[in-house]
């Protein structure tokens, strides 16, 4: 396959940049006109590796579209003619000067893979084209070890989680393809991707080029070391987090391994970290981490400076075979091959001379906070489904300042949140009573009838000590003894997300 540095030239030639682009715009080479060529079934079947529905879907179809699908999304090598009609401007002498194809006879065989990716952030709706190398669909084998990914499901999921606030400057180590940097640049006024294989910054960069952005700049270096003295607003990292045995017979693949033992990658992300945050500034990553004497968590917060707030979120846990099975599929082997059972032998003799039991996998927050304020300090198990985390997690952070200050004077139900009753047959007095969130977190609280009562009853025109005093009396409990009781319960509401500030009588 052509090395990068010949295929991507770190500063490529801008007339057939803009070329492409044009092409690809006058195609409508988009996420939404694909998946209606080829139909949602056939769309949601590549996601699984599968293409053979989508080479039914447009068999015979030679038009610019169908054929930028084969070519670009599958990988397929096509007619060269083709080819050409479909992207006029550049043509496929342009293709190959970009070293994004092959000519072999009458045909031309893509380098490189090139993919729409839409996003949704508080500015709108958009979309980018992001190459990235060829997958093992394409090149119907194992991949090789400097495999650059496209956008894959954890650059989505970090996507998601990205606090969704602007920023002066930002910071995505790690960068890959680029994804995050490019998203990050939209309310970044600058951008620092760094990655320390150097194909994965040509392909990052050139995928800035293409879509115009240009307020990234691209640096090569391990881990911090290309920031070295620099403090950020925002810093972002799908890092290498992967645990993979270093021995003989197991690939490393660069997108994907950090090349340490275990998590000392996410470790050594979580230690170095504060060194680069601005006051205020936020970090967030994905990572793996081992449960060994202690569980996963509790090792997590053992790595986080005390003056620091941090919120961990642990979304799956793993036993090592699932673990090791997992990865061993991800770069293209399988059980029919001989190399599967030699590598699982590996990772699993990894993991017991560790003695780890158990592998967590999830998201990391971290904030140099205000001033005088407790530090939050909050890690936790999560596996219901999530919407909109990034706001859900900024909104955390919100609340916890201003539960600093004490419960606020009046409060709001959110909403999204909804209660729900459960009676035993013949009996009028509710036997469980839950409240459920429908955003966010997507919580559900199990509730007593006075905390129910005080949440349904915000509604921003009584405070909150009205409310208490109210049900005090509906109670007929004292006062004192139902405040202490319900004050921490209230705080936690607000924290999750269930109570918020009531912005109109904020001031008063």
């Amino acid at each position: 396959m052509t090395a990068v540095s010949d295929a991507l030239p770190p500063t490529p030639d801008p007339s057939l940049v803009a070329a492409l682009s044009a092409d690809l715009d006058a195609a409508d080479f988009r996420s939404e006109p694909l998946r209606q060529l080829w139909g949602e079934e056939a769309d949601d079947a590549i996601a699984r590796g599968v293409r053979e529905p989508l080479l039914r879907a447009i068999h015979g179809d030679d038009g610019a579209l169908a054929t930028l699908g084969r070519f670009f999304v599958l990988g397929m090598a096509q007619p060269s003619t083709l080819v050409a009609a479909a992207l006029p401007r550049l043509g496929v002498d342009g293709l190959v000067g970009l070293g994004f194809a092959t000519i072999s006879g009458a045909d031309a065989a893509p380098s490189v893979l090139l993919h729409p990716q839409s996003f949704v952030d508080a500015d709108g709706v958009g979309e980018w084209w992001i190459a990235s190398d060829l997958d093992e669909l394409a090149l119907g084998t194992a991949l090789p070890p400097d495999h650059v990914l496209g956008v894959g499901g954890a650059s989505r999921t970090l996507a998601e989680l990205i606090i969704p606030e602007p920023v002066a400057r930002a910071l995505d180590l790690g960068t890959g393809c680029g994804i995050q940097a490019l998203l990050v640049a939209r309310h970044a006024g600058e951008v620092v991707a760094t990655d320390i294989s150097a194909r994965a910054l040509a392909f990052a960069e050139f995928n800035a080029r293409l879509n115009g952005v240009n307020n990234i700049t691209f640096r090569q270096g391990s881990m911090f070391e290309p920031v070295a003295g620099e403090a950020f607003d925002l810093i972002v990292s799908n890092p290498p987090f992967v645990i993979t045995p270093r021995v003989d017979g197991v690939t490393e693949y660069e997108y994907r391994d950090g090349g340490l033992i275990g998590d000392a990658l996410v470790e050594q992300f979580v230690r170095e970290v504060p060194a680069h945050l601005k006051p205020g500034g936020v970090a967030q990553l994905l990572g793996n981490w081992e449960s060994r004497t202690a569980a996963g968590l509790e090792r997590v917060e053992s790595w986080v400076h005390d003056t620091l707030d941090v919120w961990v979120v642990e979304r799956e846990e793993l036993t090592p075979l699932s673990y090791a099975e997992l990865w061993i599929r991800d770069g293209g082997t399988t059980p029919r091959e001989a190399a599967f059972g030699r590598m699982l032998e590996a990772w699993l003799d990894d993991f017991a001379a560790r003695g780890v039991t158990a592998i967590g996998f999830g998201y990391v927050l971290l904030r140099r906070g205000p001033v005088g304020h407790e530090p939050l300090r909050r890690f936790e198990k999560v596996a219901q489904p999530l919407s909109a985390p990034g706001r859900a997690l900024r909104d955390g952070l919100t609340a916890h300042d201003v539960l600093g200050d004490g419960v606020p004077m009046t409060l709001v139900t959110a909403p999204d949140v909804t209660e729900a009753r459960h009676f035993m047959p013949g009996n009028d007095d509710p036997s469980v009573i839950e409240l459920r969130q429908g955003g966010g977190f997507g919580r559900t609280v199990l509730v007593d009838p006075a905390l129910a009562g005080f949440v349904g009853a915000c509604d921003g025109e009584l405070t909150v000590t009205q409310i208490v005093a109210a049900l005090a009396d509906l109670f007929e409990v004292p006062l004192v003894a139902l405040w202490q009781d319900l004050e921490p319960r209230i705080r936690q509401l607000v924290m999750d997300g269930f109570l918020v500030p009531n912005s109109e009588r904020a001031g008063e």
